[in-house]
């Protein structure tokens, strides 16, 4: 029976949870994901926790900050005035926002803070310095 190996193309059920056992991402009730490993699509300890599984296994891997979305960089947390804002913003936490840079990048952020004056937003992935749980069925190997 096949096993997983880099470059396979493979179909994966996953259910992405945190180590307190909150789920942030699932694809029960979806198709599985189809990727190939090696790509960098994923976070790398998604992609080693499926070396050597067969079609069918399901089995839960524990993927440390480092092998996610790595350490929170303090430098992608800034202040910001509220009059560089759009006037008709309301800023709330929680709300998503996209900055570009001038050469067209765009970076996706996140409020964190309001303030009178000013607005708090985070450029780090919303999952970056947690370790992830996942449970994982591999469902096709190619």
């Amino acid at each position: 029976m096949s096993q997983v190996k880099e470059n396979n193309t493979v179909k994966v059920h996953y259910t992405g949870k945190l180590t307190d056992g909150q789920i942030f991402d699932t694809s029960e009730g979806k198709e599985p994901i189809e990727f190939t490993l090696g790509e960098g699509k994923l976070i790398p300890g998604f992609e080693k926790g499926l070396i050597d599984m067969k079609v069918s296994e399901k089995k839960t891997i524990t993927i440390a900050k480092e092998e996610a979305y790595g350490e929170v960089n303090e430098q992608l947390i800034q202040e910001v005035n509220k009059s560089d804002l759009p006037q008709d913003m309301e800023p709330q936490v929680g709300m998503g926002l996209v900055s570009k840079s001038p050469d067209g990048q765009e970076m996706n952020l996140m409020v964190v803070e309001v303030k009178d004056d000013s607005i708090v937003i985070d450029g780090n992935h919303p999952l970056a310095g947690k370790d992830l749980v996942f449970d994982l069925e591999v469902v096709e190997i190619n």
